[in-house]
């Protein structure tokens, strides 16, 4: 399995995962559970008209945690956000999330889309880091 894989798998199996943010000196953390993989890169989505967004956008610096089901290891994926403008990736989040597209479509919000670059996967259980991996695109 590829690593990118692996990262996408341990996402899909958490179902809801944490995403972590700074608005000024005081972080910010809330769950998510969208992510796309395409071509070995994983994609996010977040309201442009919600405070992660605008979070994002002045410190692009992000971490993501994931749980698995028995709580007994996580994944931590941390890097820089780089923003993606593509309707395309927008149209394939709302085909997965039919009720959010709607809810978006009828009030005229934006989905952002961003993936990690210069990001680290770590898996871990609750003393130490079980694996390691680098992405850089």
């Amino acid at each position: 399995m590829q690593n990118i894989k692996k990262v996408d798998k341990y996402l899909e199996d958490a179902g809801v995962f944490f995403l972590a943010t700074v608005n000024g000196d005081q972080p910010k953390c809330r769950p998510l559970g969208f992510h796309l993989n395409i071509e070995d890169k994983i994609y996010f989505g977040v309201g442009t008209f919600k405070e992660v967004w605008k979070q994002l956008q002045a410190n692009p610096k992000l971490e993501i945690i994931a749980l698995n089901k028995d709580g007994q290891r996580f994944l931590r994926y941390y890097g820089t956000a780089k923003e993606v403008n593509n309707p395309e990736l927008v149209e394939k989040a709302f085909e997965i999330m039919p009720e959010i597209g709607e809810i978006y479509k009828a009030n005229g919000w934006e989905m952002g889309m961003f993936y990690l670059d210069d990001a680290t996967a770590e898996f871990r259980n609750i003393m130490e880091i079980e694996e390691t991996f680098k992405f850089k695109y």
